[in-house]
Protein backbone atom coordinates (compact mmCIF):
# COMPACT_ATOMS: atom_id res chain seq x y z
CA UNK A 1 0.00 0.00 0.00
CA UNK A 2 0.71 3.68 -0.64
CA UNK A 3 0.61 4.45 2.62
CA UNK A 4 2.59 1.89 4.49
CA UNK A 5 5.68 3.14 2.10
CA UNK A 6 4.87 6.45 2.56
CA UNK A 7 4.79 5.78 6.38
CA UNK A 8 8.08 3.65 6.41
CA UNK A 9 9.77 6.10 4.53
CA UNK A 10 9.06 9.06 7.07
CA UNK A 11 9.32 6.57 9.79
CA UNK A 12 13.01 5.94 8.76
CA UNK A 13 14.27 8.57 7.01
CA UNK A 14 13.36 10.96 8.94
CA UNK A 15 14.83 9.66 12.11
CA UNK A 16 18.20 11.49 11.91
CA UNK A 17 16.87 14.94 11.22
CA UNK A 18 14.97 15.50 14.50
CA UNK A 19 16.43 15.71 18.12
CA UNK A 20 13.65 13.19 19.59
CA UNK A 21 10.66 11.02 18.73
CA UNK A 22 8.14 13.54 19.64
CA UNK A 23 9.16 15.91 17.37
CA UNK A 24 9.65 13.53 14.87
CA UNK A 25 6.15 11.55 15.50
CA UNK A 26 4.44 14.99 15.49
CA UNK A 27 6.38 16.13 11.80
CA UNK A 28 4.98 12.65 10.35
CA UNK A 29 1.65 13.44 11.15
CA UNK A 30 2.02 16.72 9.45
CA UNK A 31 3.62 15.68 6.44
CA UNK A 32 0.85 12.76 5.90
CA UNK A 33 -2.14 14.91 6.54
CA UNK A 34 -1.03 17.99 4.56
CA UNK A 35 -0.94 16.42 1.08
CA UNK A 36 -4.76 15.02 2.02
CA UNK A 37 -6.47 18.74 3.09
CA UNK A 38 -8.74 19.88 1.15
CA UNK A 39 -8.52 24.00 0.29
CA UNK A 40 -5.94 26.13 1.81
CA UNK A 41 -2.79 23.84 3.33
CA UNK A 42 -2.33 26.20 6.48
CA UNK A 43 -1.70 24.62 9.97
CA UNK A 44 -4.59 24.94 11.40
CA UNK A 45 -6.35 23.12 8.64
CA UNK A 46 -3.99 20.53 9.42
CA UNK A 47 -4.56 20.56 13.18
CA UNK A 48 -8.66 20.21 12.08
CA UNK A 49 -7.83 17.10 10.13
CA UNK A 50 -5.93 15.50 12.87
CA UNK A 51 -8.37 15.82 15.25
CA UNK A 52 -6.52 18.59 17.32
CA UNK A 53 -9.00 21.40 16.97
CA UNK A 54 -9.73 21.59 20.13
CA UNK A 55 -6.54 21.17 21.82
CA UNK A 56 -3.67 23.35 22.87
CA UNK A 57 -2.09 24.06 19.15
CA UNK A 58 1.89 26.01 20.42
CA UNK A 59 3.48 22.62 20.42
CA UNK A 60 2.71 22.20 16.39
CA UNK A 61 3.80 26.06 16.20
CA UNK A 62 6.38 25.55 18.18
CA UNK A 63 7.99 23.01 15.60
CA UNK A 64 8.46 24.99 13.06
CA UNK A 65 9.47 28.07 15.24
CA UNK A 66 11.64 26.78 18.48
CA UNK A 67 12.50 22.70 17.62
CA UNK A 68 16.49 22.09 16.39
CA UNK A 69 15.71 20.00 13.64
CA UNK A 70 17.55 20.05 10.24
CA UNK A 71 15.62 20.52 7.38
CA UNK A 72 18.40 19.39 4.71
CA UNK A 73 18.09 15.96 6.68
CA UNK A 74 14.32 15.68 5.76
CA UNK A 75 15.78 14.34 1.93
CA UNK A 76 18.06 11.89 2.78
CA UNK A 77 15.95 8.91 1.51
CA UNK A 78 15.54 10.60 -2.02
CA UNK A 79 19.92 10.98 -2.57
CA UNK A 80 19.85 7.03 -0.88
CA UNK A 81 16.93 6.02 -3.76
CA UNK A 82 19.01 7.94 -6.67
CA UNK A 83 22.37 6.22 -5.66
CA UNK A 84 20.99 3.02 -5.08
CA UNK A 85 18.71 3.25 -8.90
CA UNK A 86 21.31 4.77 -10.91
CA UNK A 87 24.98 3.21 -9.73
CA UNK A 88 26.58 3.79 -12.89
CA UNK A 89 25.23 6.95 -13.73
CA UNK A 90 26.48 10.70 -12.36
CA UNK A 91 24.22 12.59 -9.84
CA UNK A 92 21.90 15.19 -12.06
CA UNK A 93 20.08 17.45 -10.71
CA UNK A 94 18.25 20.46 -11.82
CA UNK A 95 18.72 23.97 -9.94
CA UNK A 96 16.19 26.79 -9.89
CA UNK A 97 14.61 29.23 -7.83
CA UNK A 98 10.99 30.17 -7.02
CA UNK A 99 8.90 32.61 -5.62
CA UNK A 100 5.78 32.27 -2.83
CA UNK A 101 2.80 34.48 -2.64
CA UNK A 102 2.41 36.33 0.78
CA UNK A 103 0.43 39.38 1.66
CA UNK A 104 1.97 39.99 5.53
CA UNK A 105 4.12 43.09 5.71
CA UNK A 106 5.66 41.58 8.73
CA UNK A 107 6.89 38.37 7.23
CA UNK A 108 10.51 38.32 7.42
CA UNK A 109 12.46 37.93 4.09
CA UNK A 110 9.41 38.83 2.42
CA UNK A 111 10.02 41.67 -0.35
CA UNK A 112 9.03 42.37 -4.17
CA UNK A 113 10.07 40.50 -7.20
CA UNK A 114 9.39 40.29 -10.69
CA UNK A 115 6.68 38.12 -11.45
CA UNK A 116 7.78 35.50 -13.67
CA UNK A 117 4.50 35.21 -14.80
CA UNK A 118 3.96 38.42 -16.59
CA UNK A 119 2.84 38.64 -20.28
CA UNK A 120 5.80 39.01 -22.51
CA UNK A 121 5.21 43.13 -23.16
CA UNK A 122 4.47 44.02 -19.53
CA UNK A 123 6.77 43.55 -16.46
CA UNK A 124 4.77 42.74 -13.39
CA UNK A 125 5.71 42.37 -9.83
CA UNK A 126 4.30 40.60 -6.86
CA UNK A 127 5.68 40.52 -3.23
CA UNK A 128 6.56 37.45 -1.43
CA UNK A 129 9.66 35.09 -0.40
CA UNK A 130 11.85 33.51 -2.54
CA UNK A 131 13.52 29.76 -2.07
CA UNK A 132 16.31 28.08 -4.01
CA UNK A 133 15.23 24.40 -4.82
CA UNK A 134 17.37 21.28 -6.52
CA UNK A 135 15.58 18.24 -7.45
CA UNK A 136 17.36 15.38 -8.53
CA UNK A 137 16.77 14.01 -11.80
CA UNK A 138 15.15 10.28 -12.11
CA UNK A 139 15.93 8.47 -15.88
CA UNK A 140 13.03 6.68 -15.96
CA UNK A 141 13.10 6.62 -19.65
CA UNK A 142 15.96 3.75 -18.63
CA UNK A 143 13.40 1.71 -17.51
CA UNK A 144 10.54 1.80 -20.36
CA UNK A 145 8.55 4.04 -22.10
CA UNK A 146 8.39 6.03 -18.84
CA UNK A 147 8.46 10.23 -18.72
CA UNK A 148 11.24 11.59 -16.72
CA UNK A 149 10.76 12.77 -13.34
CA UNK A 150 12.41 15.30 -11.14
CA UNK A 151 12.02 14.99 -6.63
CA UNK A 152 13.14 17.52 -4.67
CA UNK A 153 16.38 17.25 -2.29
CA UNK A 154 16.33 20.94 -1.19
CA UNK A 155 14.43 23.76 -0.63
CA UNK A 156 16.09 26.59 0.74
CA UNK A 157 15.12 30.38 1.39
CA UNK A 158 16.84 32.76 -0.49
CA UNK A 159 16.18 36.22 0.38
CA UNK A 160 17.53 39.44 -1.65
CA UNK A 161 19.47 41.65 0.48
CA UNK A 162 17.13 44.26 2.28
CA UNK A 163 18.27 48.22 1.17
CA UNK A 164 19.04 50.79 3.18
CA UNK A 165 15.86 53.68 3.63
CA UNK A 166 16.07 56.96 2.83
CA UNK A 167 18.19 58.18 5.72
CA UNK A 168 21.02 55.81 5.28
CA UNK A 169 23.83 57.18 5.25
CA UNK A 170 26.87 57.26 2.79
CA UNK A 171 28.76 54.08 4.72
CA UNK A 172 25.54 52.17 4.68
CA UNK A 173 25.18 52.58 0.83
CA UNK A 174 28.52 52.01 0.52
CA UNK A 175 27.95 48.53 2.47
CA UNK A 176 25.05 47.45 0.81
CA UNK A 177 25.97 47.92 -2.52
CA UNK A 178 29.49 45.61 -1.27
CA UNK A 179 27.14 43.28 0.25
CA UNK A 180 24.76 42.83 -2.65
CA UNK A 181 27.25 41.39 -4.91
CA UNK A 182 28.79 39.19 -2.63
CA UNK A 183 24.46 37.79 -1.23
CA UNK A 184 23.14 37.82 -4.67
CA UNK A 185 21.19 34.53 -5.78
CA UNK A 186 24.00 32.80 -7.32
CA UNK A 187 26.15 32.85 -4.20
CA UNK A 188 23.29 31.30 -2.35
CA UNK A 189 22.72 28.28 -5.17
CA UNK A 190 26.38 27.81 -4.76
CA UNK A 191 25.85 26.69 -1.00
CA UNK A 192 22.98 24.98 -1.84
CA UNK A 193 25.21 22.87 -4.65
CA UNK A 194 28.03 22.78 -1.81
CA UNK A 195 25.26 21.26 0.69
CA UNK A 196 24.06 18.79 -1.72
CA UNK A 197 27.42 17.49 -2.77
CA UNK A 198 28.45 17.19 0.74
CA UNK A 199 25.27 14.93 1.65
CA UNK A 200 26.04 13.15 -1.26
CA UNK A 201 29.79 12.23 0.15
CA UNK A 202 27.88 11.34 3.06
CA UNK A 203 25.21 8.94 1.73
CA UNK A 204 27.60 6.82 0.17
CA UNK A 205 28.42 8.92 -3.86
CA UNK A 206 31.72 10.03 -2.72
CA UNK A 207 32.50 8.84 -6.15
CA UNK A 208 30.28 10.13 -8.25
CA UNK A 209 30.41 13.18 -10.21
CA UNK A 210 27.96 15.82 -9.76
CA UNK A 211 25.83 17.83 -12.65
CA UNK A 212 23.64 21.11 -12.24
CA UNK A 213 21.41 22.10 -14.90
CA UNK A 214 20.05 25.47 -14.48
CA UNK A 215 18.03 27.93 -16.88
CA UNK A 216 20.19 30.96 -17.72
CA UNK A 217 19.78 33.12 -14.63
CA UNK A 218 22.62 30.45 -13.41
CA UNK A 219 25.24 31.33 -16.48
CA UNK A 220 27.45 33.94 -14.82
CA UNK A 221 31.05 34.07 -13.61
CA UNK A 222 29.69 33.69 -10.02
CA UNK A 223 28.69 30.19 -10.89
CA UNK A 224 31.37 29.41 -13.52
CA UNK A 225 34.52 30.84 -11.96
CA UNK A 226 33.49 29.16 -8.20
CA UNK A 227 35.69 26.39 -6.91
CA UNK A 228 33.54 23.74 -6.96
CA UNK A 229 34.60 19.77 -5.80
CA UNK A 230 33.20 16.98 -8.12
CA UNK A 231 30.90 19.35 -9.61
CA UNK A 232 29.92 20.28 -13.16
CA UNK A 233 27.53 23.54 -14.35
CA UNK A 234 25.21 22.76 -17.29
CA UNK A 235 23.45 26.25 -17.95
CA UNK A 236 21.38 27.84 -20.84
CA UNK A 237 23.34 30.80 -22.33
CA UNK A 238 22.43 33.94 -24.68
CA UNK A 239 22.21 33.13 -28.45
CA UNK A 240 24.76 36.48 -28.23
CA UNK A 241 27.36 35.53 -25.54
CA UNK A 242 30.88 36.26 -26.69
CA UNK A 243 33.18 33.63 -27.31
CA UNK A 244 36.63 32.26 -28.56
CA UNK A 245 39.03 30.09 -28.67
CA UNK A 246 42.37 30.26 -26.61
CA UNK A 247 45.29 32.18 -28.45
CA UNK A 248 47.83 30.19 -30.09
CA UNK A 249 51.09 29.56 -27.93
CA UNK A 250 54.10 31.75 -27.95
CA UNK A 251 52.53 35.13 -27.67
CA UNK A 252 50.97 36.76 -24.48
CA UNK A 253 47.91 36.61 -25.66
CA UNK A 254 45.59 34.25 -23.63
CA UNK A 255 42.17 34.90 -25.85
CA UNK A 256 42.06 34.53 -29.45
CA UNK A 257 41.12 37.80 -31.28
CA UNK A 258 38.33 36.04 -33.55
CA UNK A 259 35.04 36.35 -31.35
CA UNK A 260 31.70 33.93 -32.14
CA UNK A 261 28.03 33.33 -31.04
CA UNK A 262 26.27 30.47 -29.75
CA UNK A 263 23.70 31.44 -32.42
CA UNK A 264 26.38 31.81 -35.28
CA UNK A 265 27.54 28.38 -34.86
CA UNK A 266 23.89 27.06 -35.50
CA UNK A 267 23.95 28.98 -38.63
CA UNK A 268 27.64 28.42 -39.73
CA UNK A 269 27.31 26.15 -42.80
CA UNK A 270 31.06 24.42 -42.79
CA UNK A 271 29.84 22.69 -39.03
CA UNK A 272 27.19 19.95 -39.78
CA UNK A 273 24.41 18.75 -37.31
CA UNK A 274 25.18 15.74 -35.66
CA UNK A 275 22.04 13.50 -34.52
CA UNK A 276 20.27 11.96 -30.93
CA UNK A 277 17.68 10.46 -30.45
CA UNK A 278 16.50 11.93 -26.65
CA UNK A 279 13.13 11.59 -24.40
CA UNK A 280 10.78 14.09 -24.83
CA UNK A 281 7.40 14.88 -24.92
CA UNK A 282 6.53 11.55 -23.93
CA UNK A 283 8.36 9.67 -26.60
CA UNK A 284 11.65 9.34 -27.82
CA UNK A 285 12.33 11.78 -30.65
CA UNK A 286 15.16 12.62 -33.42
CA UNK A 287 17.11 15.96 -32.80
CA UNK A 288 20.00 17.66 -34.22
CA UNK A 289 22.86 19.25 -32.37
CA UNK A 290 26.11 20.73 -32.38
CA UNK A 291 29.04 20.47 -30.40
CA UNK A 292 31.92 23.31 -30.00
CA UNK A 293 34.57 21.78 -27.29
CA UNK A 294 37.34 23.93 -25.90
CA UNK A 295 35.76 27.51 -26.08
CA UNK A 296 36.63 30.33 -23.82
CA UNK A 297 33.82 32.63 -22.06
CA UNK A 298 35.97 35.76 -21.10
CA UNK A 299 33.40 37.42 -19.43
CA UNK A 300 32.24 34.30 -17.89
CA UNK A 301 34.31 31.60 -16.96
CA UNK A 302 37.76 33.44 -17.78
CA UNK A 303 40.47 30.92 -18.97
CA UNK A 304 37.94 28.33 -17.78
CA UNK A 305 37.65 25.48 -21.14
CA UNK A 306 33.65 24.99 -21.79
CA UNK A 307 31.95 23.02 -24.08
CA UNK A 308 29.14 24.65 -26.08
CA UNK A 309 25.86 22.97 -27.07
CA UNK A 310 23.98 23.97 -30.14
CA UNK A 311 19.97 22.62 -29.61
CA UNK A 312 17.97 22.93 -33.62
CA UNK A 313 14.25 23.44 -32.74
CA UNK A 314 12.25 19.95 -31.88
CA UNK A 315 8.93 21.32 -32.82
CA UNK A 316 5.80 18.58 -31.63
CA UNK A 317 2.28 18.81 -30.75
CA UNK A 318 1.02 16.99 -27.88
CA UNK A 319 -2.63 17.20 -29.72
CA UNK A 320 -4.13 18.06 -32.88
CA UNK A 321 -5.13 20.51 -32.18
CA UNK A 322 -2.46 22.06 -29.51
CA UNK A 323 0.25 24.91 -30.00
CA UNK A 324 3.82 23.42 -31.50
CA UNK A 325 6.44 23.35 -28.09
CA UNK A 326 10.03 23.78 -28.59
CA UNK A 327 9.94 25.84 -31.43
CA UNK A 328 13.41 28.12 -30.51
CA UNK A 329 16.88 26.90 -30.73
CA UNK A 330 18.97 26.23 -27.11
CA UNK A 331 22.09 27.17 -26.66
CA UNK A 332 24.07 25.59 -23.43
CA UNK A 333 27.35 26.40 -22.05
CA UNK A 334 29.05 23.36 -19.89
CA UNK A 335 32.29 22.49 -17.79
CA UNK A 336 31.87 19.11 -18.13
CA UNK A 337 34.25 17.91 -21.24
CA UNK A 338 34.23 14.30 -20.40
CA UNK A 339 30.25 12.90 -20.00
CA UNK A 340 29.08 11.83 -23.22
CA UNK A 341 27.56 13.99 -25.46
CA UNK A 342 23.99 12.71 -25.54
CA UNK A 343 23.66 12.61 -21.83
CA UNK A 344 24.58 16.27 -21.16
CA UNK A 345 21.70 17.25 -24.46
CA UNK A 346 18.74 14.53 -22.75
CA UNK A 347 19.89 16.34 -19.07
CA UNK A 348 19.03 19.69 -20.84
CA UNK A 349 15.43 19.08 -21.66
CA UNK A 350 14.76 16.82 -18.52
CA UNK A 351 15.88 20.02 -16.26
CA UNK A 352 12.12 20.78 -17.29
CA UNK A 353 11.12 18.44 -14.30
CA UNK A 354 12.14 21.29 -11.63
CA UNK A 355 9.31 23.19 -13.27
CA UNK A 356 6.39 20.79 -13.39
CA UNK A 357 7.58 20.58 -8.99
CA UNK A 358 6.99 24.00 -8.71
CA UNK A 359 3.56 23.80 -9.94
CA UNK A 360 2.84 20.73 -8.02
CA UNK A 361 3.97 22.42 -4.93
CA UNK A 362 2.67 25.53 -5.32
CA UNK A 363 -1.14 24.30 -7.37
CA UNK A 364 -1.81 20.84 -5.44
CA UNK A 365 0.66 20.97 -2.19
CA UNK A 366 -0.03 24.68 -1.69
CA UNK A 367 3.88 25.26 -0.74
CA UNK A 368 3.68 29.04 1.27
CA UNK A 369 0.24 29.49 2.12
CA UNK A 370 0.68 28.62 5.87
CA UNK A 371 0.65 31.92 8.00
CA UNK A 372 3.73 31.88 10.09
CA UNK A 373 6.05 34.66 11.06
CA UNK A 374 8.18 33.21 13.09
CA UNK A 375 11.63 33.50 11.41
CA UNK A 376 12.67 30.04 11.50
CA UNK A 377 9.12 28.74 10.75
CA UNK A 378 9.02 31.41 7.55
CA UNK A 379 11.57 28.88 5.60
CA UNK A 380 11.02 25.51 7.89
CA UNK A 381 7.34 25.15 6.67
CA UNK A 382 7.69 25.18 3.17
CA UNK A 383 10.73 23.33 3.59
CA UNK A 384 8.69 20.07 5.80
CA UNK A 385 6.00 20.67 3.06
CA UNK A 386 8.01 19.89 -0.40
CA UNK A 387 9.85 17.19 1.79
CA UNK A 388 6.56 15.62 2.06
CA UNK A 389 5.86 15.80 -1.67
CA UNK A 390 9.22 14.43 -2.25
CA UNK A 391 8.55 11.62 0.17
CA UNK A 392 5.57 10.80 -1.96
CA UNK A 393 6.94 10.40 -4.80
CA UNK A 394 9.04 8.54 -3.91
CA UNK A 395 7.01 6.20 -2.08
CA UNK A 396 5.01 5.88 -4.94
CA UNK A 397 7.50 4.84 -7.16
CA UNK A 398 8.52 2.46 -5.05
CA UNK A 399 5.14 0.78 -4.41
CA UNK A 400 4.12 0.48 -8.07
CA UNK A 401 7.00 1.71 -10.36
CA UNK A 402 7.57 4.66 -12.60
CA UNK A 403 4.48 4.11 -14.74
CA UNK A 404 0.38 4.64 -13.63
CA UNK A 405 -0.61 1.04 -13.16
CA UNK A 406 -4.01 0.35 -12.56
CA UNK A 407 -3.50 0.37 -8.69
CA UNK A 408 -4.34 4.31 -9.18
CA UNK A 409 -8.05 5.13 -9.65
CA UNK A 410 -9.36 5.13 -12.65
CA UNK A 411 -8.72 8.35 -15.07
CA UNK A 412 -12.33 10.51 -16.27
CA UNK A 413 -13.93 9.59 -18.64
CA UNK A 414 -12.54 13.07 -20.93
CA UNK A 415 -9.40 11.67 -20.98
CA UNK A 416 -8.92 9.85 -24.02
CA UNK A 417 -5.31 9.80 -23.50
CA UNK A 418 -3.67 7.60 -21.22
CA UNK A 419 -0.81 8.89 -18.93
CA UNK A 420 2.37 6.95 -18.85
CA UNK A 421 2.74 8.28 -15.57
CA UNK A 422 0.85 8.77 -12.87
CA UNK A 423 0.68 12.60 -11.67
CA UNK A 424 0.96 14.04 -8.11
CA UNK A 425 -2.73 14.88 -8.15
CA UNK A 426 -2.85 10.93 -9.14
CA UNK A 427 -0.84 10.18 -6.11
CA UNK A 428 -2.73 12.23 -3.63
CA UNK A 429 -6.07 10.43 -4.94
CA UNK A 430 -4.87 7.08 -3.99
CA UNK A 431 -3.25 8.55 -0.87
CA UNK A 432 -6.61 9.88 0.41
CA UNK A 433 -8.34 6.51 -0.43
CA UNK A 434 -6.01 4.70 1.67
CA UNK A 435 -5.80 6.89 5.11
CA UNK A 436 -9.40 6.42 5.54
CA UNK A 437 -8.63 2.82 5.10
CA UNK A 438 -5.37 3.14 8.07
CA UNK A 439 -7.74 5.01 10.04
CA UNK A 440 -10.16 2.85 10.90
CA UNK A 441 -7.79 0.03 11.03
CA UNK A 442 -5.52 -1.32 13.65
CA UNK A 443 -3.34 -3.21 11.96
CA UNK A 444 -1.60 -0.49 10.15
CA UNK A 445 1.52 0.46 11.14
CA UNK A 446 0.09 4.01 10.33
CA UNK A 447 -3.17 3.86 11.94
CA UNK A 448 -1.91 5.28 15.89
CA UNK A 449 -0.76 8.18 13.96
CA UNK A 450 -4.28 9.28 12.68
CA UNK A 451 -7.77 9.36 14.49
CA UNK A 452 -10.56 7.43 13.37
CA UNK A 453 -12.74 10.26 12.17
CA UNK A 454 -9.95 11.65 9.98
CA UNK A 455 -11.42 11.09 6.57
CA UNK A 456 -14.68 13.00 8.44
CA UNK A 457 -12.23 15.78 9.84
CA UNK A 458 -11.13 16.37 6.16
CA UNK A 459 -14.50 17.38 4.79
CA UNK A 460 -15.54 18.83 7.91
CA UNK A 461 -12.66 21.61 8.50
CA UNK A 462 -12.46 22.13 4.56
CA UNK A 463 -13.90 25.90 4.45
CA UNK A 464 -12.63 26.71 8.07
Amino acid sequence: MLIQQFHSLLERGWRSAFPGDRSQKRAIQHAIALPCVFGRRTISRTLGALGRWDQDWSADYKMFSRCRWKPERLFDPVIDEYLERYPKRPVIAAIDDTKLRKTGRKIKGASWHRDSLSPAFHMNFMYGLRFLQASLLFAHYQEGDYPPRGIPVRFQEAPPLKKPGKRANEEELKQYKKLKKEKNLSFQALEVVRDLRASLDQRGGAGRWLLMVGDGSFANKTMFKAELDRTHLLARCRKDARLCFRAPEGGRRKYAKELFTPDGVRTQEDRSWNRARVYLGGKRRMLRYKEVKDVLWKRGAGLMRLRLIVIAPVPYKLSKNSRSNYREPAFFLTTDLRTSIKLLVQSCFDRWQIEVNHRDEKDILGVGQAQVRSEQSIPRHPALAVASYSMLLLAALRSFGPGRTHDYLQQPKWRTRGSKRASFLDIVCKLRSEVDEASVSHLLPVSHLLPQNFAKNLALYADT
